[in-house]
């Protein structure tokens, strides 16, 4: 009886030991594109101030599209270079200046959000990855899409 009891606990550790492998060789294998490997590394840092970070819309109509610029200044000594900027949700569309930001010059990050089947309360996040350290905040696009009646 003790061996088979043996067995199971040995045939369980070889199964959670090949469990745990089996998670870190996906986790290993992360999609370069993802928000979360968006960390980005630059020789040449600056810094930035952002203007407004949150935006909330309040309420709108089912089938509106939500548009709003996120502004930033350039507060350090070099060029600030955007190399992307991605949103939480497909139905949000951001768009990042394509040329550099020189130092005291403001920039937009330009975001459109399509409510089209999305009713209820909304929630978008956008990751800006840059050459700016503090790196960009999370910008948020915040409301609530009411139903068409």
């Amino acid at each position: 009886m003790k061996k088979k009891q043996d067995m199971k606990k040995l045939l369980l550790s070889f199964m959670l030991i090949g469990f745990l492998i089996s998670c870190n060789i996906r986790n290993s294998k992360k999609d370069p594109n993802s928000l979360a490997n968006m960390d980005v590394q630059f020789t040449d840092t600056t810094s930035v101030q952002m203007l407004d970070s949150v935006y909330d819309f309040g309420k709108t109509t089912e089938g509106t599209k939500i548009s709003h610029d996120f502004e930033f200044r350039n507060t350090g000594k070099k060029p600030l270079v955007i190399s992307s900027a991605k949103a939480s949700c497909g139905c949000t569309v951001p768009e990042k200046p394509e040329e550099p930001v020189k130092p005291g010059e403001t920039g937009l990050i330009k975001v459109v959000f399509n409510t089209a089947s999305h009713p209820g309360p909304a929630h978008k996040t956008i990751v800006v990855a840059s050459n700016a350290y503090p790196q960009f905040p999370v910008l948020v696009l915040s409301g609530v899409v009411n139903g068409k009646n």
